[in-house]
């Protein structure tokens, strides 16, 4: 985890600040498979990845999906933010921004970081599927809101 010094002495550690993104075209949501080389490789993980110095939120979802899986978005929405200092398999704190999108066209392939990815039915898929990290629960929470549940 990355520290800094503040002028009056004191430690703290760096958040991260990263950008989730569910990707959805005709009920469907895009998943990529992480590679092997990734934390929680051979899973299924939402797209996204952090934000980078001198870029917005919404520049980075969009650079995102593009590196992870060749397609343009449009309509992106702010679903929630998640802070969870706790969240698993982390050696740090990341505050994401989950994004919900529509997959526009395909203009390139999917970088390093994926092995494959797969439209997944919205309304099927399930925590069976093995999803990355906590990534079903941004899909469990869109599915009630959508439903009117929260």
């Amino acid at each position: 985890m990355i520290s800094c010094k503040f002028e009056d002495g004191n430690n703290a550690s760096l958040r991260h600040v990263t950008v989730d993104a569910l990707v959805l075209k005709d009920n469907k949501i895009l998943l990529v498979k992480r590679t092997g080389k990734l934390l929680e490789g051979g899973k299924w993980g939402l797209l996204g990845g952090f934000v980078e110095r001198d870029e917005t939120l919404e520049e980075a979802v969009k650079r995102e999906i593009r590196e992870e899986s060749g397609y343009l978005v449009k309509n992106i929405n702010l679903l929630r933010i998640k802070d969870n200092p706790n969240r698993p398999h982390e050696d740090r704190q990341n505050i994401s921004f989950v994004y919900v999108c529509e997959a526009t066209e395909k203009v390139g392939e999917s970088d390093w970081e994926v092995d494959d990815q797969k439209w997944f039915d919205l309304d099927k898929i399930s925590e069976k599927e093995e999803i990355a990290f906590d990534h079903f629960e941004d899909v469990d929470f869109y599915r009630s809101k959508k439903k009117g549940n929260l």
